[in-house]
């Protein structure tokens, strides 16, 4: 059977893969099959692994976004790469289709609380501070695609901060959306990832295009 991952980049250190809209990341009471399960059967089959294949999760991407994702073919650089993301210097880009026209530009700044599957904005102090920056690359009829900066990382904050201001990603039924999107996946991509080689010395920008 040929494998389901969309392969953007493999060395000794790292796997990266173009994830698909709908794919879980990390397995879960479904029994569905998840990236990694998948990552680590093609790794044992490609490079005739016998036993355990070492994958680490250092990011995660939610089973209705598609994009790039970054896993550790090593320990070290998982510790390495889980460094990075501490000191915030991983820089992601995300592309997202939203319901309306918002403005050309705008940065998003709120505290999020967890609360179970979802996240909500709470009082100013009270969660977590979620930053973001976007722009507006183009309008057709009443759908916007945006270009997101994030500067940090928190459950569903893209989905939840487009949504607080009144433009939510296509697809999102969770944060307000009223149209559907192909095969229960939500109008958002991960485009770009910026990162630090966890053993050498070089920066490395990953992209993928959207489906």
């Amino acid at each position: 059977m040929d494998s389901p991952l969309d392969i953007i980049y493999i060395d000794n250190h790292l796997l990266v893969v173009n994830k698909s809209a709908g794919m879980l990341v990390q397995g879960d009471i479904t029994g569905d099959l998840s990236l990694l399960e998948a990552a680590r059967d093609y790794l044992k089959k490609e490079f005739n692994k016998p036993g355990n294949v070492y994958l680490g999760l250092v990011h995660r991407l939610d089973r209705p976004v598609s994009g790039v994702i970054v896993l550790a073919r090593t320990s070290k650089a998982a510790g390495r790469l889980s460094q990075q993301i501490r000191e915030k210097l991983v820089k992601k880009t995300y592309w997202a289709l939203v319901e309306g026209n918002p403005p050309q530009r705008q940065k998003l700044v709120n505290d999020i609380e967890r609360t179970g599957a979802t996240s909500r904005i709470v009082k100013t102090g009270t969660g977590k501070s979620a930053v973001l920056e976007y722009q507006r690359l183009g309008t057709v009829q009443d759908s916007s695609l945006l270009e997101i900066d994030l500067s940090t990382g928190r459950h569903h904050q893209i989905r939840l901060q487009l949504s607080n201001i009144g433009f939510p990603i296509i697809g999102d039924f969770r944060y307000g959306s009223k149209r559907k999107f192909p095969n229960r996946s939500i109008g958002l991509h991960a485009r770009t990832i910026s990162l630090k080689h966890p053993v050498k010395d070089e920066v490395m920008v990953l992209e993928t295009a959207p489906p």
